[in-house]
């Protein structure tokens, strides 16, 4: 039995631009800006010798029939590398943070997945060439664009080029130590429907890039948190639990966003100054779940 454990972080987009006209998926991807998170999807792979090509995918324990990023950067590893094929392998995928509600799930477990699958039977990848498996993984399911580059290096990121690691190119936010994420978080919006929908789209697209220049000009947490607001006001996901939320916290002069995608609040900032945002969310998130996170700096890698 050949076994490895990788880990990437969760994730939280807050403004972004499209780029996905290319006939090449590594040049796929987005402009945008978001932060890694300490939570994040640990995944553990077993590999033994066996006659046929059996391969099972469970999430937090439980078998699964829909995790199609994963199942896709498994059959793309097989692909490449013949031998896989005389394998039976067993995946499991233990999450930090909900599924589907704009935390880059599909994409930290296809990047920990590869690098699992890369560590187990010694495959000689790089940490850039697997990490470029999941994220055409996950362009071609369009379940994100800019996810996996992001997960990849983690910290709070710029990305200034669009593409996959190794392609896109990004810029690192700085982030005090011991600064926290905090989110509301209320429930799943369609990363997949969100990015196939023209009006979304058109929306994005037509401010996307441009808060994106202006983030390079002045590259802080605050004005991150500021442009990421204006950006959710203007593609128009805003719902009615998280505007109730987020009249609340602008009256407190908390500087608050939605992440893309997921019917949820987050703001960045040093526990001590979020002790006022926490009693919001337990007064006016009774149907919410809350999240505090640190920021991962490191980005996906093998545990062991």
């Amino acid at each position: 039995m050949e076994e490895a454990i990788a880990f990437a972080p969760a994730h939280i987009t807050g403004l972004f631009q499209i780029f996905d006209e290319s006939a090449d998926s590594l040049s796929i991807g987005s402009r945008g800006a978001g932060v890694s998170l300490s939570m994040g999807v640990k995944t553990m792979v077993k590999m033994r010798r066996s006659s046929g090509s059996f391969f099972r995918i469970s999430i937090n324990g439980v078998v699964s029939d829909a995790a199609n990023v994963s199942e896709r950067v498994v059959k793309a590893f097989r692909f490449r590398f013949k031998e896989m094929e005389d394998f039976e392998i067993l995946v499991d995928h233990r999450t930090e943070v909900p599924i589907g509600t704009g935390f880059g799930t599909s994409g930290a477990a296809a990047l920990s997945l590869a690098l699992a699958l890369n560590k187990a039977l010694g495959l000689g990848l790089s940490r850039m060439e697997a990490a470029q498996l999941a994220h055409v993984a996950e362009v071609e399911c369009r379940t994100g664009l800019g996810t996996v580059i992001a997960e990849t290096f983690g910290g709070a990121e710029i990305r200034v080029k669009a593409g996959a690691p190794g392609v896109g190119e990004i810029k690192q936010m700085p982030v005090p130590e011991d600064a926290m994420i905090a989110s509301l978080v209320f429930g799943p919006l369609s990363t997949r429907t969100l990015l196939a929908d023209q009006e979304t789209r058109k929306r994005v697209n037509e401010l996307g890039g441009k808060l994106v220049d202006k983030l390079l000009k002045e590259s802080t947490i605050a004005n991150f948190l500021l442009l990421s607001r204006k950006f959710a006001e203007h593609i128009g996901l805003i719902t009615d639990r998280t505007r109730n939320v987020l009249n609340l916290t602008d009256s407190t002069g908390l500087v608050c966003s939605v992440p893309m995608f997921g019917e949820a609040v987050f703001t960045l900032g040093r526990h001590e100054s979020l002790k006022e945002l926490f009693e919001i969310f337990r007064k006016h998130g009774l149907n919410g779940q809350t999240l505090v996170s640190g920021i991962d700096l490191e980005g996906a890698r093998v545990l062991e």
